[in-house]
């Protein structure tokens, strides 16, 4: 099995990105970078990655998702956090990153805040 499980829905024009496993250095960053710059492609500018399930992120994965958040950006998208776990949050406030996403616990909460 891959690192990391993503698997893709939509929510009016917003599309989720379930993840489960890990996001490290390696697969699971890749595997979360071909997501998302498909959806970019496919030109969804809405995005918000749902990491409830995600076990462990490493620095590498951090960076991945810093690349993507500027990916979407550039193209006038949108990339938003949902459901960070307490390692995660920590992390992102560790490295001052949790001021950059907009990160929400709840799933219609995170929806309506797309423009």
């Amino acid at each position: 099995m891959a690192e990391l499980e993503v698997n893709e829905r939509q929510a009016g024009d917003v599309t989720i990105l379930d993840m489960n496993g890990s996001v490290r250095m390696g697969e699971g960053a890749v595997s979360l970078r071909n997501s998302i710059r498909g959806l970019v492609d496919q030109g969804k500018k809405k995005i918000l990655l749902n990491l409830h399930g995600v076990k462990n992120i490493d620095s590498s994965g951090i960076g991945e998702l810093i690349a993507n958040y500027t990916t979407v950006s550039r193209d006038g998208g949108q990339l938003k956090l949902l459901n960070l776990t307490e390692k995660i949050q920590n992390l992102l406030v560790i490295t001052k990153l949790l001021t950059v996403f907009d990160s929400y616990d709840n799933e219609s909460e995170a929806l309506s805040s797309f423009k």
